[in-house]
């Protein structure tokens, strides 16, 4: 089966096409993993997934989207989550980390929170009004993301991922429902696409040629006047030089939730894949293992990640396997299973 053979990006090979998203669990006071980030990650690597994406990962203090997310400002975080690499790749996964600044849906406490223009999030006071970001902060954000991406790279990870979706801060740039800015990173699609360009380059410049970026994006904004993957592929194009798989999601600059039904993001995957002639991970709803097998197959997408289906089962990977008579080495101390 397709799912379960190997693929290479540059210098990484993953052993099979099973990625586990980055999936934010809000569990880590001080911003360091904790135990719990030891068992939910290495769960996972155990049950055979090929890659692990770490949940989003602050470049601030203020980039956090709660007090209870990771971060990669301090040289200090280094350690903690290079134990963490260890952990993964010792149990035969390989790891990559997603590195996020929330903008103005930032729910971590901060004296002020910033976006590309001073538009609220949402009516209902869940966050603070944010400030339209001057270039100086702008310009700060971006070293900000190439700075962790450099301690990344010393602790050992094998992918970094930009988060460019969700409606965190540079999807907030890229779509006009949250950018009305009037200057070189507003006013149209060349200059709101400025800011992802120029994070994707200072990332790239800190993060080695020889290995794999990601870029996440939302495809669709799901409402009039935002984006559409036809823009999105667009402003890929912008980037590929620098971008080496997009993870393709979509939603989150409104509040509104997209309409969802098993596989809903597959398509906007595969008219990536095909418009930008890049690989790309497709996510959202893939929930058995012939969605995911017919989503590599048909070429719709290179890798697949199951974000709900590894939360309720982290051996999903080994057992769905096991049940077609493909045969995958299990844990040593887990083979008395089948004894």
């Amino acid at each position: 089966m397709k799912a379960y053979e190997p693929f290479r990006i540059k210098e990484l090979e993953l052993k099979n096409r099973i990625v586990m998203p980055p999936m934010c669990m809000y569990s880590a006071p001080g911003s360091v993993p904790t135990d719990f980030h030891f068992l939910h990650y290495g769960a996972r690597a155990l049950g055979g997934a090929g890659l692990i994406i770490v949940e989003a990962t602050g470049v601030v203090p203020e980039g956090r989207i709660s007090d209870n997310c990771l971060g990669l400002w301090s040289d200090d975080q280094i350690g903690p989550l290079s134990r963490l690499v260890a952990h993964v790749h010792s149990l035969g996964a390989k790891i990559g980390i997603q590195l996020n600044h929330a903008g103005r849906k930032c729910g971590a406490a901060a004296e002020k929170i910033f976006a590309p223009s001073a538009i609220n999030y949402s009516k209902d006071g869940k966050y603070q009004d944010p400030v339209e970001m001057t270039h100086d902060e702008i310009t700060f954000v971006t070293e900000s993301f190439a700075s962790a991406a450099g301690r990344a790279l010393k602790a050992g990870f094998d992918v970094v991922e930009i988060h460019g979706a969700h409606g965190y801060l540079i999807n907030q740039f890229l779509s006009p429902l949250s950018n009305q800015r009037h200057d070189g990173y507003g006013v149209n699609f060349e200059g709101r696409s400025r800011f992802l360009q120029e994070v994707a380059r200072a990332v790239r410049t800190a993060w080695p040629s020889e290995k794999p970026l990601f870029l996440r994006v939302s495809a669709e904004d799901y409402a009039e006047g935002g984006m559409t993957p036809s823009q999105m592929a667009r402003i890929i194009d912008r980037v590929i030089q620098d971008i080496d798989v997009v993870h393709v999601s979509s939603g989150g600059v409104t509040p509104v939730p997209p309409p969802v039904f098993p596989g809903y993001q597959i398509p906007f995957a595969e008219m990536i894949k095909t418009a930008c002639d890049v690989p790309t991970i497709a996510v959202g709803l893939i929930t058995t293992l012939e969605m995911a097998e017919e989503t590599i197959c048909n070429n719709r997408a290179d890798l697949v990640a199951l974000g709900r289906e590894l939360l309720r089962n982290p051996f999903f990977p080994l057992i769905e396997a096991r049940k077609r008579g493909i045969e995958l080495p299990w844990p040593e101390q887990y083979k008395r299973a089948f004894s």
